[in-house]
C-alpha cells in the first residue's frame, strides 16, 4: 500500500478511536487492535502530527500516581472523519470499477 495513503488512513483510524470519548495511548492501541496492528512509536508519531494540525488536543491527568496523557478530538478532527467518509465513497466506486467482472457480450 502506498505509504501516504496508509498514513492518511491511520490518522483517520486514530481520530475515530477517540471520537466518542477521550482516550490515552495504550487504550487507543487496544481499540484499534482488531482492525490494524499499530506500534506505540507509530501511534505517538500520529498523535503528535494530529495535535500539530489541531485535529486533537492533549491534557494530562493523574492515574494511579502517574501522569497520563488523554487525547480529545477537535472539530477539525471530526471534520476530517467526515471528509474521509465522503472521499471513501468515491474510492469505493473506483474500486468497484477496477474489480468488476467482465461479462461476455452477446
Amino acid at each position: 500500500m502506498d505509504i501516504q495513503l496508509k498514513r492518511g488512513l491511520l490518522d483517520v483510524c486514530v481520530l475515530a478511536a477517540i471520537k466518542n470519548e477521550d482516550s490515552y495511548g495504550y487504550q487507543i492501541i487496544k481499540d484499534l487492535k482488531p482492525y490494524v496492528e499499530l506500534s506505540e512509536s507509530t501511534l505517538y508519531t500520529i498523535l503528535k502530527r494530529l495535535e500539530s494540525t489541531q485535529m486533537l488536543t492533549v491534557r494530562s491527568s493523574e492515574h494511579d500516581g502517574r501522569l497520563r496523557k488523554y487525547y480529545h478530538i477537535t472539530q477539525k478532527g471530526q471534520d476530517r472523519i467526515e471528509e474521509f467518509r465522503s472521499d471513501f465513497q468515491g474510492i469505493l466506486s473506483l474500486y468497484q470499477f477496477i474489480t468488476r467482472e467482465e461479462t461476455a457480450h452477446a
